[in-house]
This record gives C-alpha cells, structure tokens and sequence, in this order.
C-alpha cells in the first residue's frame, strides 16, 4: 500500500462510463445462478434429500464441507486479492475464478441421485463457494474503477439489485424449464434426476455468458513495480499491513469487524427466512417460492434506492437506518407471530403478518449489503483495494457461526415453555441480537469522509 495515504477511489476518479458500469453489474446478474438457484433453493435442496441416504445425513455432510469451504476462504481471500493488486491480473484472476465456478457448477450435472454422488456433489458445491468468494473480491475491488467518490453508492446498489434480480429470473426459468416444466421436452424428464442435474448445465451457462461483459469492457488495472513474493511472503507482508492499518487508520479495522457482525445477520435473513416462512407461518413450498419472487424484487429497489442516499448522506447513515429498520421488522414478526387479530373489522392473519414485515427485512438488505462495499472502497489505499475486500471476506467468514448458533440456541431455550411448533418462531430473537451488536459496534466508527486512508509498506 502506498505511503502517499491516497485512496484508490480518489486516483481513479474519472467519469462514469454507462456501459462499463452495466458490464460490471452483469457479472453479479450471473453470479446469482451460482448462489440462488444452485446453493439456496434448488441444488442443495436436492443434495439433500432422501436420494442421498436421508436428509439429516445429507445435510450433515453438505454443511461439513462448506464449513470446510469458509476455512479456505478465510484463508486465501486476503492473499488472493493481494497478489493480483500487485501484479496488475484483477481482471485476469476475476476471470479465472469466475470460470472453475461456471466448471464445478457444470460437474454438478454428474451429482447422480445416490448416496455415493452426495460427497461428490457437496465437494463441489463447496468449491464453488471457496472460487466465488475469490471471485467476488476482485469483483468488488473494480468498484472503484468504474465509479467516482459521486456515484459510487448507486453503483455498488446497481450491483446488488442486478444480483437479485438476476436470481428472479434464473429461478423463473429453472421453474418453467425443469422443476415445473411449462411444456414436454427431453429435460423435463425426472428420471434419475435428470431435469434437476440439468439445472447445473443451465447454471453453468448462465454463470459464463453473463460474466463475459466485464471481461471487455472493464481495464485490467496496472501492474505495480514491487517485490515478486512467495505465498507464504504474501502472508507476512499481510501482517505487516493489517499492523500498519491499525497504526494508520483504526477507523478501517473498526468498520471491518462491525460489518463482519452485521453481515453475518443480514445473511440469515434470507438463509432461515424461508425455513421460518414454512415452519411457523405454514407457507407451502410453492409460496416460499412466490415470496422469495417477490422479496428479491423488493431487496433489488432497496439497494437502488440505498445506493442514492449512499451518495447524499454516506454510508454509514443508509447502514444504521437499514439496520434500525431491520430490527423493527424482525421484532414485529416475533411478537406477532402466526396469530389473528382483528383491527377494526379487517383480520389481521399470520400470513399478513409474514408477507408485510418480512418484504420490509428485504427492503433493508438491500441497501445495508451496498453501502458496507461501497464504504469500504472509499478507504481503499491507491493499488490495494483487493487485499482489502480480501479481508472483508475473511472477517466475514470469521463470525460467520453468530447468527445460525443463535438462531438454534434460542429455539433450544424456548422449546420447553411454548406450544409444540411455536419454538422456531424464537429463533428471530437470535438473529436480531447479531444485528442489534452489528449495529452497536459500528456506532462509534466514524464515517469514511472522517477516515484516513491507511498509510502502509510496499512489499
């Protein structure tokens, strides 16, 4: 990192070109068959099932190897987005990574429903993680050279609505293609699985023909005249650097541990959303669907409309007033529950309950998963802004057990002093408090305008 103590984003301040922007947005537009339709709703749905020796198991193994899976990352992200800062390959190694994802995605296709298939298939699907996570921070690390201190708000909320809007309609057509198919054709067959293996090919293809855009339109940042290092050099000079950020910039450290917290929160929203939705609201599979449509949609508006205030008033107040917003939707859930009640002639049901403030918990997604990049990659240092959004990776992957093991310990507690089913609701409470913390940690972090740009060594 540069002595100068200037930011990426400031050096690379020049105008915003539209169609780099859009071929930026298109690579998460295809990142979101990867991570909705394979990893969320469909893939390990099916890995997961009776097929591969019952789903108690299945889900044993498959949560063993993306555990596996956070362990790789927390250790290679850093490193990873270091060493392409400096040998000018972020493109390069963006490209790389993006295609062994769209590869162990199409390798899914050979998950054939057998006990024998599941380690096969978990291992891939946790590979895809560990390379998409690689991916993604060289990904984000580009933020900052397709937007100026001006705009880069509502870029990195483009971003994220391309995401999950992206997921709507890979999802749609895996629905209409191949789970329940519109009209006859060879892979609509269900034998030996076959339509749900095909949804791997889809993906796959999905994956490359959106990533490509960015591949042309975006430069490959400059290679920078420093020492050429060995891996485990690399992981010294990391050191040094984390060191020198602290001594420099506390500020920075500060904001990656709050967002490590309050992230980990904002995915499970989504990740025990559903399960909440069927357990405790009594949602069939085919409204989970119908209400995932619907959330991403809303997410996809939040983060646009985030990114905008990201500009006029900073991240960090779209950050806290998402959250904020978060916490009175998540505890209006959890009071209300799945009950009736009756308002002036008009039945309040669970189901209005659910629908209402869980579509606002996605509206506020949104925006705080936007702005948490966007503020990072204003105190990016001139050249580094991948080893940066490496360690926002790995603090993320290293609080990532906070919101699932609260989620299960308040369950656990309330099992034995509620009704039979109602337990599950009480998990919400677990959730809440990991963003209640995310937010009271980042409440003294000053915001990116008061921040130093950390002044650290070269290699």
């Amino acid at each position: 990192m540069h002595a100068s103590g200037v930011s990426e984003l400031e050096r690379h301040s020049a105008p915003v070109r539209r169609g780099q922007v859009l071929a930026w947005a298109s690579w998460d537009w295809g990142s979101a068959a990867f991570n909705a339709v394979m990893t969320t709703f469909v893939f390990t749905v099916y890995l997961t099932s009776k097929a591969f020796g019952g789903e108690d198991h299945a889900s044993a193994v498959l949560g063993a190897c993306l555990g596996a899976a956070g362990l790789g990352i927390a250790l290679l992200a850093p490193v990873s987005g270091q060493r392409s800062d400096a040998g000018g390959r972020r493109k390069l190694w963006l490209g790389i990574h993006t295609g062994v994802v769209a590869l162990l995605t199409g390798l899914c296709f050979f998950a054939y429903p057998r006990p024998e298939f599941l380690l096969y298939g978990a291992s891939l699907i946790a590979a895809g993680h560990v390379f998409s996570e690689l991916a993604g921070v060289n990904y984000n690390a580009m933020l900052e050279q397709i937007a100026t201190p001006r705009t880069i708000g509502r870029i990195s909320g483009l971003g994220w609505s391309a995401g999950y809007v992206g997921g709507i309609v890979a999802l749609l057509l895996v629905l209409a293609l191949f789970v329940q198919p519109a009209f006859r054709w060879f892979g609509a067959s269900t034998e030996e699985s076959l339509n749900i293996r095909l949804v791997a090919v889809f993906s796959m293809l999905w994956i490359v023909v959106f990533s490509l855009p960015v591949m042309f339109a975006v430069p490959e940042v400059p290679r920078r005249r420093s020492a050429r290092l060995g891996v485990i050099a690399s992981y010294g000079l990391l050191f040094r650097r984390i060191r020198a950020i602290w001594k420099t910039s506390p500020h920075t450290i500060y904001f990656l541990l709050a967002s490590a917290i309050f992230r980990d929160g904002l995915a499970a929203v989504f990740t025990f959303g559903g399960v909440i939705a069927a357990g405790t609201f009594g949602f069939t599979l085919s409204h989970v669907i119908f209400f995932a449509v619907f959330g991403n949609v809303v997410a996809a508006l939040g983060a646009i409309a985030g990114g905008f205030l990201d500009d006029l008033v900073g991240p960090k107040g779209v950050i806290m007033g998402s959250l904020i917003g978060l916490l009175v939707a998540g505890t209006s859930i959890l009071v209300l529950g799945n009950s009736q009640y009756e308002l002036g002639g008009f039945t309040w049901t669970g189901t209005t309950t659910f629908w209402v403030f869980g579509l606002f918990l996605c509206l506020f997604v949104g925006p705080a998963q936007s702005a948490a990049r966007a503020y990072l990659a204003r105190l990016a240092p001139d050249g580094e802004a991948g080893e940066l959004f490496g360690l926002y990776a790995t603090t993320g992957r290293a609080v990532s057990f906070l919101a699932p093991s609260l989620f299960s310990l308040c369950i656990t507690i309330a099992a034995p002093f509620v009704a039979a089913g109602q337990a599950q609701r009480w998990g919400i409470l677990g959730i809440m408090a990991v963003l209640l913390a995310g937010l009271l940690v980042l409440l003294p972090v000053r915001p990116p305008a008061r921040v130093a740009t950390a002044v650290v060594p070269e290699a």
